[in-house]
C-alpha cells in the first residue's frame, strides 16, 4: 500500500454510494456499482500487464476475509504463480444465491415491474435452485443444471426455459467477475441442446382455463355483488379484455375520463408498445366511485399505502365464487371467443383490443392511430353482453373489502 494510503474500514465501505473503485491497498478494491451493489477484486501487474479478478460480494463477503483473499494473491505472486491459480481454501466462497441476489440487484432496475423482479428471485431461489444455493458457483456443474431441469423441463417447459436462461446468465455474471472459470454448464446452443429437447418441439397442451363465453354474463352478474375492491378490479379486466398486470398497476394518472381512454404505457405492456384501451360506459362507471375516493396514485391500491393489490387477489375472487373452470387470463380468451363466434367484427381489431402485435409494423402503427373508435363500439357491445343479466336486486360497482379505514363504502352481498 502506498505510504499514507488510508485503508477502508467496513462503516466506510457500507456508507460508500458513488460508483468507482476504492483502494485497500495492495492491490485489493472494494467495486461500487450502487449503495446496494459492491464487490471486491484484485488488481496486479505483471510484464507491463494488469489483471483484475473478482472476489465477492460485499458484505457478503466480509472486509476481512477479502484481505485475506489478496493476502494470498499477493502470497502467490511473489511466489511466481498465477493468482487465478489459488484456490479459496478458508476464504469465504461466493455462493450462488450471493451471486444470484448481486445479478438481480445490478439488473433489476431494467426491468417492467415487481412481478418480473418476484419471479427472478422466486425461481432462483428454494423453489427450483435449492440443492445450488449455498454451493461456490465455481462448483456448479453441468449434473447439477440436469438436475433442476430435467424434472421440470416436459412438465413446465416455458418456466423451466426461462429458469435455464436465469441460471446462465448468473454463471456468465460470475465468470466476468472472476468468482468461476470454465464453460458456463446452463448454455443451450453446443451444450444442453445435445441433452435436452428443444422447448419448441414439446407439445404444449396447457391453456389458461377460459370460462364460455356464453356463461359469462350469469358470472358477471354474480361478480357485481361481490363487495371485494379485487373483485372490481376483475371487473375492469373482463370490460377492457387487459392483463392481470396491466390492471393490477394501473394508475389514475393514465385513465382520461373526458376521452373515456386508458393509456397503458410501454413499460407495463408485455411488448414494449403503448397500448391504448378505449373504455365503455360500464368501465366508466366503475371507476368513478373509485376515483372519487382514490387513496394513492394505484385504482386498485393494495393494503399496503404505497402497492397496488396483490397478483393474486382476482384469482382468489374466481375461488371464493367456487370458479374452478377459469382463470383472469382465460377471460380474454372469452372475449375473443365472443367477437369471433357473435359479431362481424374484423379478427384484426379483436387482436388490437388484446394488444397483440401486428407483424406488419407500419400497419400496426397506422391500426393504433385509427382504429380507437371502431374498438370503442366493439368494447361498448362486449360491455353491454357482459351486463345483459339483469342485476337483483341493483348492486353498485364501487364495493371495497372493509375493514381499511378511508377506503370508500361497500355495496351488494359479503363476498
Amino acid at each position: 500500500m502506498a505510504k499514507g494510503q488510508k485503508k477502508l474500514s467496513d462503516r466506510t465501505a457500507l456508507s460508500l454510494s458513488k460508483p468507482g473503485r476504492y483502494s485497500d491497498g495492495g492491490g485489493l478494491f472494494l467495486r461500487v456499482s450502487s449503495k446496494s451493489s459492491k464487490s471486491f477484486s484484485f488488481r496486479w501487474i505483471r510484464n507491463g500487464e494488469a489483471t483484475e479478478i473478482g472476489l465477492g460480494p460485499y458484505p457478503a463477503l466480509s472486509l476481512i476475509a477479502a484481505r485475506e483473499r489478496a493476502e494470498e494473491f499477493r502470497v502467490a505472486l511473489a511466489n511466481g504463480c498465477d493468482p487465478r491459480s489459488v484456490r479459496q481454501g478458508t476464504s469465504k466462497q461466493v455462493t450462488f444465491a450471493a451471486a444470484a441476489e448481486q445479478y438481480i440487484q445490478e439488473n433489476e432496475k431494467g426491468w417492467k415491474n415487481d412481478k418480473h423482479r418476484a419471479q427472478w428471485r422466486m425461481t432462483l431461489g428454494e423453489a427450483y435452485c435449492d440443492s445450488i444455493l449455498g454451493r461456490d458457483v465455481e462448483s456448479i456443474e453441468l449434473a447439477d443444471i440436469l438436475n433442476i431441469l430435467q424434472p421440470i423441463w416436459h412438465e413446465k417447459t416455458e418456466t423451466a426455459s426461462r429458469l435455464r436462461g436465469r441460471i446462465e446468465k448468473v454463471l456468465d455474471f460470475a465468470k466476468v467477475h472472476g468468482w468461476r472459470q470454465g464453460e458456463n454448464p446452463a448454455r443451450w446452443r453446443g451444450n444442453l441442446e445435445a441433452i435436452l429437447v428443444s422447448p419448441a418441439k414439446i407439445k404444449q397442451v396447457q391453456h389458461h382455463a377460459a370460462l364460455d363465453y356464453a356463461e359469462l354474463p350469469a358470472f358477471y352478474a354474480r361478480l357485481v355483488k361481490r363487495k371485494a375492491l379485487a373483485a372490481r378490479a376483475l371487473e375492469f379486466a373482463i370490460l377492457t379484455a387487459a392483463r392481470s398486470s396491466e390492471v393490477l398497476e394501473a394508475r389514475w394518472d393514465e385513465i382520461d375520463f373526458e376521452r373515456a381512454l386508458w393509456t397503458v404505457p410501454a413499460d407495463r405492456m408485455k411488448a414494449s408498445v403503448e397500448h391504448l384501451v378505449p373504455l365503455s360506459e360500464a368501465a366508466l362507471e366503475l371507476l368513478r366511485p373509485l376515483s372519487d375516493t382514490r387513496l394513492n396514485e394505484y385504482v386498485f391500491p393494495g393494503f399496503k399505502s404505497d402497492r397496488p393489490l396483490s397478483g393474486m387477489s382476482m384469482e382468489m375472487v374466481l375461488r371464493r365464487m367456487k370458479v374452478e373452470t377459469a382463470t383472469v387470463h382465460g377471460f380474454r380468451s372469452s372475449f375473443r371467443d365472443w367477437v369471433g363466434d357473435e359479431t362481424s367484427y374484423p379478427e384484426r381489431l379483436a387482436e388490437q383490443a388484446l394488444a397483440h402485435q401486428l407483424k406488419d409494423k407500419a400497419e400496426a402503427s397506422y391500426r393504433r392511430k385509427t382504429a380507437i373508435e371502431k374498438r370503442r363500439q366493439m368494447m361498448e357491445d362486449w360491455a353491454r353482453y357482459c351486463l345483459s343479466i339483469p342485476i337483483d336486486p341493483p348492486t353498485c360497482s364501487a364495493g371495497i373489502r372493509p375493514p381499511k379505514p378511508g377506503y370508500p363504502p361497500t355495496c351488494g352481498a359479503p363476498r
